[in-house]
């Protein structure tokens, strides 16, 4: 598969705000020393982030992507086989509508699912994608939506 190429957001500073500290830093020359020190003062309080300054100004470049998950697919489908330990086979069907006759065709796709939470044949189920968990097994059990009648 192809992997996307993560973004890293970067704190830019304007050129006019990195001009105004240079040039606060430097004293003149006429200047006196007490007067140097004001002007080095001033120049590490600009440099310096305020109070009302939010975090993510202040804070290094952080990859946003990695902190939190995007949207998974999620399923929903109905437990057609639960004989493997802690797998589940989910069946999912869906209406496709047929291009030539155009009536709606239903057709049958089968997930391998990680069933920590114990469905049995028949259940109700809705499954959300993961990583690969063995060679055929993409998939896992978020939650029993609705029991089997026994």
């Amino acid at each position: 598969m192809f992997r996307r190429k993560k973004k890293e957001e970067e704190i830019s500073v304007p050129p006019s705000a990195e001009a105004a500290v240079t040039s606060a830093a430097l004293p003149t020359a006429d200047a006196g020393p007490a007067d140097a020190e004001v002007a080095v003062s001033e120049a590490s309080a600009a440099a310096e982030p305020t109070l009302d300054a939010s975090a993510s100004e202040v804070a290094a470049p952080v990859r946003v992507s990695s902190a939190r998950r995007g949207n998974r697919v999620q399923k929903v489908g109905i437990v057609s086989s639960d004989k493997m330990q802690k797998t589940v086979v989910v069946r999912v069907d869906r209406l496709v509508l047929h291009r030539t006759y155009r009536r709606y065709v239903r057709r049958t796709t089968k997930f391998k699912a990680h069933d920590e939470l114990g469905a049995a044949v028949g259940d109700r189920v809705r499954i959300v994608e993961t990583r690969p968990l063995s060679a055929q097994k993409r998939w896992r059990v978020v939650e029993i939506l609705q029991k089997a009648a026994k």
